[in-house]
């Protein structure tokens, strides 16, 4: 069987399901696929910076609905426990994966977002259009947007140039229950890592790390990992101590890749992690994804109104607007997980910030951006 929308949409999480409730807003017919059924949890932070709310609002998405945490404070420690704390320059709030993306995709399915649940094998692109193939069904559309995440077998397909790297990065989560501050996110150093903490809906503690795989290796599984270099920072060992585990087990995602992606490949619109993977430890990444679903969107609307005459000029204009609101955020993030893996120098910028906590401040700002407006 064929479908044909004005847009197809690959991959179903915070950038896809921004992207589908905003075209199919404007009157463009959608058609997201994606492998995994709702609702799902997902190795994610799970904090959002309030630069993303007045878009959600216009997407009809109120946030408040689902009663996150609103958090206003933000703390940093290293290895041996020594922590900084200020405000965040706008704060934000934590809400699970599970709960925004079940949010997200119940909205789009209102707006007349056609979502299908099935894994893509193929896309091509001849003739101006593009054919996405399922194990079921053949799509045919002017118009693809990848938001499938981090890393996928599509990636292969296309033969993007940072899947054949391998990556020493390993993301662990798991929600706790426990006494924790609702209104902090705090992140922690350990040797190899770092890991950030914060409170989600229904007082749940999101505990959420990026790990060193050669690390990580050492160690037979993760609790001897998380009790013999996590729990060696002392601020990390009282929140273990004080919590008590949710699921079975973490979650846990592997190769991990923070290289340069290019938001364009194969005509491909990328929107998400699909585009480019900021470190976790600046915080940003959920807000960036949804973000970035805006500036595609309106660029796609204005190609099917005429004002954007052909491919070349709106593939050239989100690669240029993509650029102007990420790049700099990612080179900052890549420059300071760089160096907030050496240890004497997080314990440098930890007396600093102590001190003076604005320097936290202007770094913080640094990765995040102004509130969103709307055309």
């Amino acid at each position: 069987m064929r479908i044909n929308p004005d847009v197809l949409i690959i991959g179903g999480g915070l950038a896809g399901l921004a992207g589908a409730l905003h075209l199919s807003k404007k009157g463009l017919s959608v058609t997201l696929i994606e492998k995994s059924a709702y609702p799902r949890h997902k190795v994610c932070g799970e904090y959002i910076s309030n630069e993303i709310l007045p878009y959600l609002q216009w997407l009809g998405a109120d946030v408040s609905e689902l009663q996150p945490t609103q958090i206003s404070n933000f703390e940093f420690s290293a290895q041996n426990g020594k922590a900084a704390r200020t405000k965040l320059p706008l704060g934000g709030f934590g809400i699970s994966r599970f709960a925004l993306d079940q949010f997200l995709y119940e909205k789009a399915l209102q707006q007349g977002c056609n979502v299908i649940t099935e894994t893509v094998t193929d896309i091509s692109f001849e003739d101006d259009v593009f054919t996405v193939k399922t194990p079921e069904q053949i799509f045919i559309s002017r118009i693809a947007l990848g938001a499938y995440g981090k890393r996928s077998n599509i990636d292969q397909v296309l033969s993007r140039s940072f899947i054949s790297k391998k990556s020493p990065w390993l993301a662990v989560k798991g929600h706790y229950t426990g006494e924790f501050d609702n209104s902090l996110v705090a992140l922690h150093n350990f040797k190899g890592g770092y890991c950030g903490v914060s409170v989600v809906e229904k007082k749940n503690i999101n505990i959420c790390y990026l790990a060193d795989f050669e690390t990580f290796k050492k160690y037979k599984n993760i609790d001897d990992y998380q009790k013999e270099v996590l729990c060696k920072n002392p601020k990390l060992k009282a929140v273990f101590e004080n919590s008590t585990p949710v699921f079975d087990k973490p979650i846990t995602i592997s190769q991990i890749s923070f290289d340069k992606k290019k938001p364009v490949e194969n005509h491909i619109l990328m929107i998400g992690d699909t585009a480019g993977l900021i470190h976790p430890m600046c915080g940003n990444g959920m807000a960036m994804a949804i973000h970035s679903a805006k500036i595609a969107s309106e660029l796609v609307i204005d190609f099917y109104s005429g004002k954007i005459a052909d491919r070349f000029l709106l593939e050239k204009k989100y690669e240029d607007e993509w650029k102007k609101k990420f790049s700099k955020r990612l080179f900052m993030g890549r420059i300071l997980a760089r160096a907030l893996t050496h240890k004497n120098f997080t314990n440098i910028v930890t007396s600093m910030t102590a001190w003076m906590p604005f320097l936290l401040s202007k770094i913080i700002r640094q990765t995040h951006g102004s509130p969103i407006t709307i055309k």
